[in-house]
């Protein structure tokens, strides 16, 4: 996650705090996925951007996950989401949420 954004994430938990703050990503590659969600929760763990040593403990899903895919107009997930769905392992980016998930407590 590029240091804007860790900027941006960070400037909207300074404001808003992190209670009410879930952190969508869409990353289908992997390694990228890991990165951001370990990012937003336990802190940058490249150690260059705004939060790095910071544990903002968010919340974290990814746009394919079931519990939020079902909030999305079917229509809209197909035609803007679907076909990147289709194209990544799917399974494999749940997975990966998961482990984020357990690896932040």
């Amino acid at each position: 996650m590029d240091p804007e954004n860790q900027d941006r994430i960070k400037g909207l938990v300074d404001t808003y705090g992190s209670d009410d703050l879930v952190v969508v990503l869409g990353a289908a590659d992997l390694e990228s996925l890991e990165v951001a969600a370990e990012t937003v929760t336990l802190g940058d763990p490249a150690y260059v951007g705004p939060l790095a040593g910071v544990q903002l403990g968010l919340a974290v899903v990814h746009i394919f996950e079931e519990e939020i895919k079902s909030q999305i107009d079917p229509d809209v997930y197909r035609d803007q989401i679907g076909f990147a769905e289709l194209s990544f392992d799917a399974n494999s980016v749940r997975d990966a949420m998961d482990s984020a998930r357990r690896a932040a407590g």
